[in-house]
Order: C-alpha cells, then sequence, then structure tokens
C-alpha cells in the first residue's frame, strides 16, 4: 500500500483554454450542460482534453458523493496508468487530497470514494465489470475499446446523479462511438466537446509543428486535424524511395537485432537492423515462401538460415511475434541468441511505423527488395472499413509485419523517442 505523495509530484498547471474549462465546470450547478449525462471530448493528439477531463472527473466525482464506486478505464492497465493514474495522482497531491494507491489490486481510495481500474482490452473484459454498482466512469482512449466493454459500463453506472467521461482520438467514421454516441448527442443526452492542438496553451507553435511532421496521409487527418476518416489506400503512404533508401555499407554500426515475422504456410522473413548516428538502418532482409518454392522448412532449418543471416554480428536479440511459439522454442534451445516478445499492437504499431518514416527514424539499404515491394502494396482492408475497423489486408505484409515488430519493440521504447496519442 503506498501512502500519497510518495515519490510522486505535485502537478503544474498551465493556464486553460476556454475548451479546457467548458469541459472542466460542465457539470457545475448553473452551467448549461450540467443535466447532460455524459461527456465525449475528441480531437488531436496533445490538445490538452485529458487533462482537463481528469480534473474535471475529480472535482465532480468529489463533490457529489461521499461513499461510492467510479470506473477507470483504459485499453490496457499499462496504459491507463500513464495517461490517466500518473497524472491523477499529481493533480491530487498539487490540490493536497488524501488518497490511498493500491498498485497490486489497482483502485484508489479518495475520500471515502474508490476508483476502481479496468482494462478494456478485448470482448472478455466487459466480464470484470459484472456485478458493480458505479457513480460514474472516465474512459481514456474509449474509441479503442470493444463495443460490449462501453455498454457495460455505462449500465454499470447506475447511482442516481451518475455520469460518464469519455475521451479519444478519432477513427473510422463508422466506428461505434461517432455512430452510436457523437453523432447522436442530441438525443442521447451527451456533451460533445471538439479540441485541436491551439486547445493547448502550453504547446508552442514550434512543438505544434514538431507533430505535424510526425503523421501523414489518415494519421494527419485524425491526430492533428482531429477528423473521423476512413482509412484507405496504401497505408504507408510516406514512404518515399528518395528519402528512405540509402546505401548501408561502411558504417559504423553499434547495436543490432534481428526481426522476424515466422511462417508456415505464408513466408518467414528476417530484417536486420542496425543502429548508427542515432538511426536505424535495415541493412539485410531474408524472405522464404514456402508457399511460392513448393517446400516448407522446418524450424531446424529456419534456424540455420536465421545463424548464417547473422554472421559473425553480435545480435542483441531476436524480435518476433510471440504466436510463433515452436520456433520461439527452437531458437532458445540453441541458446546463441536472446529472444524478445514483439509488441503486437496492429494499429499502435502501423501509426509508430508512419511516425518513424515521417521523421527519418529508419532508413533502408536499396537491395532490400522484398520490403520494397510490399511497402507498394501494403494497404488498408476497405471490407473492415466500412465495419467502422482500421486493418490491414493480410497479404504481401511479411516484412511490413516484421518491421511493425522492431519499430514498435525497439525504436519507438528508445528513452530519447517519445510517441503521443
Amino acid at each position: 500500500m503506498a501512502k500519497k505523495r510518495k515519490k510522486i509530484k505535485g502537478f503544474i498547471f498551465k493556464p486553460f483554454s476556454m475548451k479546457q474549462k467548458k469541459l472542466l465546470f460542465w457539470h457545475d450547478k448553473g452551467s448549461p450542460h450540467c443535466d447532460k449525462d455524459m461527456v465525449i471530448a475528441d480531437g488531436a493528439i496533445r490538445s490538452g482534453k485529458t487533462i482537463a477531463m481528469i480534473c474535471s472527473f475529480i472535482r465532480w466525482s468529489l463533490k457529489n458523493f461521499d461513499g461510492e464506486n467510479f470506473i477507470l478505464a483504459g485499453k490496457t492497465i499499462g496504459a491507463l496508468k500513464k495517461n490517466v493514474i500518473g497524472p491523477m495522482l499529481q493533480i491530487l497531491n498539487a490540490w493536497g487530497l488524501n488518497y490511498t494507491y493500491n498498485r497490486s489490486e489497482n483502485y484508489i481510495v479518495i475520500g471515502n470514494n474508490t476508483y476502481y481500474m479496468y482494462d478494456a482490452n478485448n470482448e472478455r473484459s466487459q466480464d470484470r465489470l459484472q456485478g458493480l454498482t458505479a457513480a460514474g466512469a472516465l474512459a481514456d482512449e474509449v474509441a479503442l475499446f470493444p463495443q460490449n466493454f462501453v455498454d457495460q459500463m455505462i449500465g454499470r453506472c447506475s447511482v442516481e446523479g451518475a455520469k460518464i467521461f469519455m475521451n479519444c482520438n478519432p477513427g473510422s467514421p463508422h466506428h461505434f462511438i461517432k455512430t452510436e454516441f457523437i453523432d447522436k448527442a442530441k438525443e442521447k443526452n451527451i456533451l460533445y466537446l471538439h479540441f485541436t492542438m491551439d486547445d493547448n496553451l502550453s504547446l508552442s507553435e514550434k512543438v505544434k509543428e514538431r507533430f505535424r511532421r510526425m503523421f501523414s496521409g489518415v494519421f494527419y487527418k485524425r491526430y492533428i486535424l482531429g477528423l473521423w476518416v476512413m482509412a484507405e489506400g496504401l497505408i504507408y503512404d510516406m514512404f518515399d524511395e528518395s528519402k528512405h533508401k540509402v546505401r548501408t555499407k561502411d558504417r559504423d554500426y553499434i547495436e543490432y537485432y534481428i526481426s522476424c515475422d515466422y511462417g508456415t504456410h505464408n513466408a518467414t522473413v528476417f530484417l536486420l537492423w542496425g543502429l548508427c548516428g542515432g538511426k536505424w538502418y535495415l541493412i539485410d532482409e531474408y524472405y522464404y515462401s514456402g508457399r511460392e518454392t513448393g517446400k516448407q522448412k522446418t524450424d531446424e532449418e529456419y534456424y540455420k538460415d536465421l545463424v548464417k543471416f547473422a554472421g559473425d554480428r553480435r545480435i542483441k536479440a531476436i524480435i518476433i511475434d510471440p504466436s510463433a511459439a515452436s520456433f520461439i522454442t527452437c531458437i532458445k534451445k540453441h541458446g546463441k541468441f536472446k529472444v524478445r516478445k514483439a509488441e503486437n499492437d496492429v494499429l499502435e504499431g502501423i501509426r509508430n511505423v508512419g511516425t518513424a518514416l515521417s521523421e527519418l527514424m529508419i532508413l533502408f539499404n536499396d537491395k532490400c527488395i522484398n520490403t520494397f515491394r510490399e511497402f507498394f502494396s501494403y494497404v488498408w482492408d476497405e471490407k473492415a472499413a466500412e465495419r467502422g475497423e482500421d486493418k490491414p489486408v493480410k497479404q504481401f505484409d511479411h516484412a511490413m509485419d516484421a518491421m511493425r515488430y522492431f519499430i514498435n519493440t525497439i525504436v519507438m521504447k528508445q528513452p530519447s523517442i517519445q510517441v503521443f496519442k
């Protein structure tokens, strides 16, 4: 059990914009929106909506309830702790409010109210909400939640006077948050607030310009312009051969990784990455398709190819999809390479690869022809988009998957790299 203020500094507040103040005070008596049952704040990254919502939720819950339960939800517990719980504890310290934070059981007690943390990672997540009676909920990045979790969360908030607080970055215009809540805000008694980066007064023009450079295509429209738009066409439309194709010989690499997309009938891909001058270079690729050659290799044969591919380089780790259980076991059995299971969130990974391409954090040897071929054939699934889902077409994607594993697991975890939602 960790008491208040232990190694947690107080939040340093900057002046709030008019949009943030509207979110902060919407539920107060005398506000034209105080009778609303829900607030949804969407829009651009770094627009100040999350901090204003946390402050609003704390003020409202403590002012109106004593001894009630509340829901704090994020896509994962880790994301919730980073995006909401960390800032919340700093805000409580800045306001001089006592609290108890139970890290192992994932709840916070403020006064006599208890705030329970939940992940909304898959369809089964809603089961953990069953049986709870709550007076309110704060859902962070709610567009990433399954619909049954959102429905269950709303149903659990049955105490008189309960309210729901939700924020997100935009997704597909067919997403249920857009069609069932934002588009029906009036009939469902919802306050809808749209944020841009200009609503965050703490951002300088230089910082805002940096964020504008980080994204292109659908992600620019969603995360910078704050629009609910379809994901269509090429996924990595920011890939530019004139910028991203380079010579990789005669460089002094200080670190090596190999990322792997393993297939039984589909292709198996190894990508060799080297770090030089603060940038990651794709030095070489291995691409073998049993479907195309008519002969499938065994795990042992792939392992021998992996050893040959690595050569005499000191490989820090093999980054591989966790589902490749048999090949992971084979690599571990030989003991030559360390295995690191990849961070395999597809949409987050695609967004991170896009950022790495836009910021020129990754460059490519011009001989990696299979990787280049996939760049120009890796497209969004139009049928999935019509259902409100963002998914790539599952073909010509093996090098793209291996690249995504590396970017999401290694490049974006570097201390100097910050990816903002």
